[in-house]
């Protein structure tokens, strides 16, 4: 799966921010870039790792396959 990525230099303090756009909330930050890029691809496996949920006894769970 590839997922969008904006980076962008802080001028003041010379640190990197990364950001998702489609995924809502999904950010990190770094002294370099490559240590930006480290913790948005860390920071987006976190967002997308399956958690625990609570299932009515009619619901089914299945799982989807994209890309």
């Amino acid at each position: 799966m590839t997922v969008r990525v904006v980076l962008e230099r802080d001028s003041e303090t010379g640190d990197y921010s990364a950001v998702c756009p489609e995924l809502p909330g999904c950010a990190s930050a770094g002294e370099t870039e490559e240590e930006a890029r480290a913790n948005i691809r860390e920071a987006i496996e976190l967002y997308l790792a399956p958690g625990d949920i609570d299932l009515p006894e009619n619901a089914k769970l299945i799982e989807v396959t994209v890309g």
